[in-house]
């Protein structure tokens, strides 16, 4: 599926509750029974910006969306850039990076906020460091995700709320038309079987990695 001749960086992108973390576990493990190094990683990172996001999102510090946005923006070149984990070292090793998501969670859920283009512009030193070799967006129900979330858990953090969760699929699809011309991108159907969206994931990959 993947050749180990360098490093890849695999970007999994969508609504909370879109089944990304548990995707990105099954294609890690699919990965590694083919003997290849893979680094599983997400955003916000648990680094010291990433842990100031968290509390913002939990409600815990009261903040403004642009201050939101402009920390995501420091963590995520503190998360490429990173001299003892950094995705950049990491793909710079020949691993391959499995990403829970990077810029364009930004772009979509700031975009309900902020002018995307601002978001965009913000986020375009980190473009320039590294764009994503592959950037798989599952595309699931916000209701259906909505339902998992209220299942998994009591406490919500600022954008896990349907209206807002219908607003940033939208943002999504929006930002996936303006960068269609610079992005690779794979959109997969996320209200099958977990089973049938990692074989479609797979698929996708598989797909991207006979064009190199």
């Amino acid at each position: 599926m993947i050749k180990q001749d360098k490093g890849r960086f695999i970007v999994f992108e969508g609504i909370d509750g879109s089944g990304k973390s548990t995707q990105i576990q099954n294609i890690s493990k699919r990965l590694k029974t083919e003997n290849l190094k893979v680094y599983t990683t997400f955003e916000p990172t648990d680094g010291p910006v990433g842990s100031l996001i968290r509390q913002m999102l939990s409600g815990k510090i009261a903040t403004d969306q642009r201050t939101i946005a402009s920390l995501f923006v420091a963590d995520r070149t503190d998360h490429l850039m990173n001299s003892k984990n950094g995705i950049q070292k990491k793909i710079n090793q020949g691993e391959i990076v499995l990403c829970d998501r990077y810029y364009f969670s930004s772009y979509a859920y700031h975009a309900q906020y902020i002018d995307m283009e601002w978001v965009i512009h913000a986020n375009s030193l980190n473009a320039e460091i590294l764009k994503p070799d592959l950037t798989i967006f599952i595309d699931a129900d916000p209701e259906i995700c909505f339902k998992r979330i209220k299942l998994s858990r009591t406490d919500f953090e600022m954008y896990e709320q349907i209206d807002v969760m219908k607003k940033v699929r939208i943002n999504y699809f929006k930002a996936f038309d303006r960068l269609k011309d610079r992005e690779k991108i794979a959109v997969v159907d996320g209200n099958r079987s977990p089973e049938k969206v990692e074989d479609a994931i797979l698929n996708e990959i598989s797909k991207f990695e006979g064009r190199l």
